[in-house]
């Protein structure tokens, strides 16, 4: 299968290694049809996966004033041209219990009749990827949060210093920067995209596949750890490894068999390199089940069709129902626990 893979890729990635350990592992995999050795599948989803930290790379300089001043920002309407769009409008996380999402195909925009082009991915957990949005233009969750607020098509403010001389009128941002950044003037764009990172920094979930691996032998059902085999055993943790299980990697959508919607050509238009085409950064799975619709274009609703059509056109692989159903049970117990 891995072979497979290979012979019908066209891009030169520079995480091949990974993929070169995953199928080392995948060749130590029991059986899809034998009773689960849980001693050994736990042994295999640390070394894959490992568990999420407890707090995210950047955190250390992070202060609660910060934090909590990233909170109010990044729910504060008043950051659109409108008053009518937050951060948290497309990445819903209220009171840190949010799906990280809308739950739409594509996002609205501030103005009327406007919406997004890509699915806006979850935030949570977010901190942990190689870069930000789905073609990884940005470097950091404070280079992402600079970009929606003047993004026309999103919350449309007209520049940066259109944003700090709205958020200066405010009286009670007059205290709460000073108390984040510690002097006077501390209204600036760089200010406001750095709190609302520090913010974000703070969204990390807690699901039942970490206290599997830390030893609990009752935290996934029989289905749920015959799911996460059949995920090792069909080669879905070539691409979704690691603590989030995606998120540290680009990949070409429809690597084996070509995906049916070419319009939107991903890193391409970021580097305009030919091999970019159709190449994008593989969605982390951690609370996936929370997350729908599926996929850059937001394109399927359920996480089954998504697991049948990311079998095909990334591995070749037809899953029988069966596999499909026991992938997604292991799916859903990704989900967020909340506190």
């Amino acid at each position: 299968m891995i072979k497979k893979i290979f012979s019908k890729r066209d891009l030169k990635l520079p995480i091949i290694g990974s993929l070169i350990a995953a199928a080392s592992l995948l060749s130590t995999t029991v059986s899809a049809t034998a009773e689960v050795d849980i001693n050994q599948l736990r042994q295999q989803s640390k070394i894959m996966f490992g568990t999420l930290s407890e707090t995210m790379p950047g955190s250390e300089n992070d202060t609660p004033a910060m934090v909590e001043l990233g909170k109010t920002l990044f729910m504060d309407k008043r950051l659109s041209v409108n008053d009518s769009q937050s951060c948290n409008s497309c990445h819903q996380v209220g009171n840190y219990n949010g799906s990280g999402v809308d739950n739409e195909a594509t996002s609205l925009g501030a103005l009327p009749g406007t919406k997004g082009d890509r699915n806006s991915p979850t935030v949570w957990n977010s901190g942990f990827q190689i870069a930000q949005f789905w073609d990884g233009r940005a470097e950091n969750l404070k280079a992402q949060a600079k970009g929606p607020i003047l993004n026309p098509v999103e919350m449309g403010m007209p520049s940066e210093g259109a944003v700090e001389t709205k958020i200066s009128k405010i009286d009670k941002y007059q205290v709460s920067f000073k108390q984040a950044f510690g002097h006077d003037n501390a209204i600036s764009y760089n200010n406001i995209a750095h709190a609302i990172a520090a913010f974000e920094r703070t969204l990390i979930t807690n699901d039942r596949f970490d206290t599997f691996m830390k030893g609990d032998d009752h935290a996934l059902t029989k289905k749920e750890l015959k799911g996460l085999q059949t995920f090792i055993n069909t080669g879905c943790s070539a691409c979704h490894n690691g603590k989030t299980l995606g998120g540290n990697m680009y990949q070409k959508m429809g690597l084996v068999n070509e995906y049916p919607h070419q319009e939107d050509l991903g890193r391409y238009k970021v580097t305009g390199s030919e091999n970019d085409k159709m190449v994008f950064k593989v969605p982390m799975l951690r609370d996936v089940s929370r997350s729908a619709p599926y996929f850059h274009d937001g394109s399927v609703e359920t996480i089954e069709q998504a697991i049948y059509d990311m079998a095909w056109h990334q591995l070749g692989q037809k899953l029988n129902k069966q596999q499909v159903s026991d992938i997604a049970a292991f799916l859903n117990a990704l989900e967020h626990q909340a506190n």
